[in-house]
């Protein structure tokens, strides 16, 4: 259940760090090149239409779309240009002249223009919140997904919204600066150090209050939280020099070297999650979704969609520590799990040995799929989790080639997930339902589970 965050652009921020504002872009709003832009320094009166994919409301001045952060589609604002691209304007708001009622006062005080950028949507009611996801998800499968608005409308079913608003997550990396850490900014450069974190579960920011670190070839740092209250640090490195490291309060301490390679400090190496009444070690350097309670939740919904016998084989693809795998193994005659980053493979070895139907391959999900044609391996479902990026074109082809009747896909990026979906559409699939849960709240980002099926 890996998730991975990608560059982005300065002032245009990308996927985790921020997604390239993506909105819904009508030929009317496409731009034109010949229409008189503001000049950067020149402000002008905008009403936002409608929310981009990349946390952006979307506007048009002049025939020309506008993206301005921390705005809200209905409100009217005054506005300023500060950087331009062919069709596209992006934008500061100036003065906000007409408020929508979904507006509410942001808790944190990191957050704002010229702050972090890690929670994007603060100033915008959670149910709001929720509608929007679910128009800039429907608009990802229209636009880049190429799907009828019919179907759309009939396959898509309303955001499960996630239990707590506030302090959900049980796992966070932070950046280093000058001997502190934070979150990117809205540039995707510089960073914003961090005092307060809202929705660091209190635990942890109880445990980053504590820290006093400053290595010279410390990168990142990473709190954990296990389900039974367990607390760990992960200091990744540049370098090979392990440091000498004691804790003075109760918390394991791990180091990541720069081949990925996990080194034991202070306690344990690993952390335990609880995910329906079942527990999942995973160690430092590897990943799991840190909305708990969500993730009890996305385990259902695959369960659903998937519905498997005892006679059907299941592929597992990106398989983390085998959350999937082990309530498939219940129901199912073989699982195949395929995960490419050893201890997480490890850990899905301890986490799944008391099944015996069960298959654990380490490898890279290309080389496994391509491996699984040639030796002639037949399935009748598959679950699919890749990284934000989705499906790599090797991996959409021989996907393809083995033609599984029934495709299970998750993915936590709009975009990719509407592009992957379309790739499979074009390809003799049909999408069934896609059903979204929402993982961060007070961010735009967005999980998602599709059914396809032939």
């Amino acid at each position: 259940m890996a998730r991975q965050s990608q560059p982005n652009k300065p002032g245009k921020p990308r996927n985790k760090r921020g997604g390239r504002p993506r909105g819904k872009h009508s030929k009317g709003e496409q731009g034109n090149t010949n229409s008189p832009s503001p000049k950067n320094n020149d402000t002008f009166e905008i009403k936002m239409k409608a929310m981009a994919n990349g946390g952006f409301a979307l506007g048009t001045y002049k025939r020309r779309s506008n993206f301005i952060p921390y705005t809200i589609p209905g409100e009217t604002v005054r506005a300023r240009v500060v950087e331009q691209e062919q069709h596209v304007d992006f934008a500061e708001g100036v003065e906000l002249l007409e408020a929508s009622a979904d507006r509410v006062y942001p808790q944190c005080p990191h957050f704002g223009p010229g702050r972090c950028w890690g929670c994007q949507w603060q100033h915008i009611d959670y149910q709001a919140q929720l509608l929007l996801k679910q128009d800039v998800l429907a608009d990802q499968l229209y636009r880049i997904g190429k799907f009828d608005e019919l179907i759309i409308e009939r396959v898509m079913r309303p955001v499960i919204a996630s239990p707590e608003e506030w302090g959900y997550n049980s796992n966070m990396t932070m950046l280093r600066k000058n001997g502190g850490f934070g979150f990117y900014q809205i540039d995707g450069r510089s960073i914003e150090i961090i005092d307060y974190c809202h929705v660091l579960h209190p635990d942890l920011q109880a445990l980053y209050e504590m820290i006093d670190i400053d290595f010279a070839d410390l990168k990142r740092l990473s709190l954990w939280r296990g389900s039974d209250g367990e607390t760990m640090i992960i200091l990744e490195m540049s370098s090979e020099d392990a440091p000498e490291l004691k804790a003075d309060f109760p918390t394991s301490v791990n180091i990541i070297l720069p081949d990925n390679e996990p080194v034991n400090l202070v306690g344990d190496a690993s952390v335990f999650y609880e995910v329906n009444n079942r527990l999942f070690r995973v160690t430092a350097g590897g990943s799991f979704r840190a909305n708990l309670a969500q993730v009890s939740r996305l385990v259902s919904e695959v369960m659903d969609m998937l519905k498997v016998s005892e006679n059907d084989s299941v592929l597992d693809l990106y398989a983390g520590v085998g959350v999937f795998s082990a309530f498939i193994a219940k129901q199912a005659g073989l699982v195949t799990l395929v995960e490419s980053y050893p201890p997480m493979a490890t850990d899905a070895e301890e986490n799944l040995k008391d099944f015996d139907n069960v298959d654990i391959i380490e490898g890279s999900v290309e080389d496994v799929l391509e491996a699984l044609i040639e030796a002639g391996d037949i399935y009748e479902a598959a679950v699919i989790d890749p990284t934000s990026r989705g499906l790599s074109k090797d991996a959409m082809n021989s996907l393809l080639e083995l033609n599984i009747p029934k495709l299970v896909y998750i993915s936590s990026d709009a975009s990719s997930f509407a592009r992957d979906l379309r790739t499979l559409a074009k390809q003799g699939y049909t999408l069934q339902k896609v059903q979204a849960l929402d993982f961060a709240p007070q961010t735009y980002y967005i999980d998602a589970v599709a059914l396809l099926s032939k």
